[in-house]
């Protein structure tokens, strides 16, 4: 859970760092009390008011990654992949739905797993499922679109994983797809997440964390690092919900991504990829979409495709396997986000 979709600058000697996020709230803010200083006031009451009604779900989901980090229960991860293939395809899907872990530190896990010849099949469904939900993020989605909403998401992150992973089963004896890494894969990450050496989920669990000094400092400083990494973009989706639900006319949203059929789940698709910031600030983004007309459908198309090819995730995997099998990832995500959509939208 860790900041890898905006990173600051650093500025003089001391290396001053601006927050992009923080530094975006505050641009929104200053040009609405620019141009309707009347409305200022009322919107930065209603933005406190979400985040402390999301209060105890952010405590939750920060105190339930320093656990997971403290304790090296990150280790049960590597027990996926190991054993028959389908099976294989089958705990990889399943597991990359449940691990808190963000991106940077799955690259290089996954990097390991095909340079020691794991099944790009199992690797694949871990790839598509993993940036689509996890505990945390599950109890965000939650607090602001509602447990159904939650749930589903999290049977079609994995649903999405097994698609990929059976698919890709079907590929990977094709000549095309041999090899899969790039030759120089060597993807690197300014985050936090990625300063240790040592192979991710390497370390076996210690559940009783609290009596070795050194996993106290990693569940501390996991709890600080999180903590305002989920209440500056919580702050920012909130002030873009507000801002929206003010000034954004709700019959634009209504006929770009509202009504039923195929049409709105297939823009929320592909406007999700790019326009998908981050996987918590989404939820209150959505919610405040679904509040101004977007269709259930859309809404769940644009969160599935956003969270698997929004730009940095698709940075990621272009830097670490070759071109094909980057476009097969891309398009098992976009395939499986609008079917997604049409299921969400029958059964909502």
């Amino acid at each position: 859970m860790t900041d890898h979709t905006a990173h600051s600058h650093s500025h003089g000697k001391k290396g001053f760092r601006l927050d992009r996020v923080l530094s975006a709230t505050a641009v929104m803010l200053l040009v609405v009390g620019i141009l309707a200083p009347a409305q200022l006031g009322s919107l930065v009451m209603d933005v406190l008011g979400a985040l402390s009604r999301t209060g105890l779900f952010i405590a939750f989901a920060v105190f339930l990654v320093a656990w997971l980090k403290a304790t090296g229960a990150e280790g049960l991860v590597s027990r996926a992949f190991t054993g028959n293939p389908v099976r294989m395809v089958f705990l990889a899907a399943a597991v990359g739905g449940l691990a808190p872990f963000c991106a940077c530190e799955v690259i290089p896990f996954i990097a390991a797993l095909l340079a020691m010849g794991v099944p790009l099949s199992a690797v694949m469904a871990f790839w598509l499922a993993s940036p689509i939900i996890d505990p945390p993020m599950f109890v965000i989605t939650m607090s602001a679109l509602g447990l159904d909403f939650a749930i589903a998401k999290t049977v079609l992150a994995v649903s999405i994983g097994l698609f990929g992973g059976f698919g890709m089963m079907m590929l990977e004896r094709l000549p095309a797809f041999a090899d899969p890494l790039r030759t120089k894969a060597a993807p690197s990450c300014s985050s936090g997440c990625c300063s240790s050496n040592k192979t991710p989920f390497s370390d076996k669990p210690v559940w009783t964390f609290w009596k070795d000094s050194n996993r106290m400092k990693t569940f501390t400083k996991t709890i600080r690092e999180n903590t305002f990494f989920l209440l500056k973009w919580m702050t920012f989706a909130y002030t873009i919900q507000m801002v929206m639900a003010r000034f954004m006319p709700s019959d634009w949203i209504v006929n770009v991504l509202g009504g039923s059929g195929f049409k709105p789940i297939f823009l929320g698709a592909l406007v999700g990829a790019p326009a998908y910031l981050n996987g918590y600030a989404a939820a209150p983004l959505v919610a405040g979409l679904l509040e101004q007309g977007m269709s259930q459908g859309a809404a769940m198309s644009f969160v599935m495709a956003g969270s698997v090819v929004c730009i940095p995730s698709a940075v990621a995997v272009w830097a670490l396997v070759k071109p094909r099998i980057f476009t097969a990832y891309v398009g098992f995500a976009f395939v499986g986000a609008l079917l997604s959509g049409l299921i969400w939208a029958a059964v909502s």
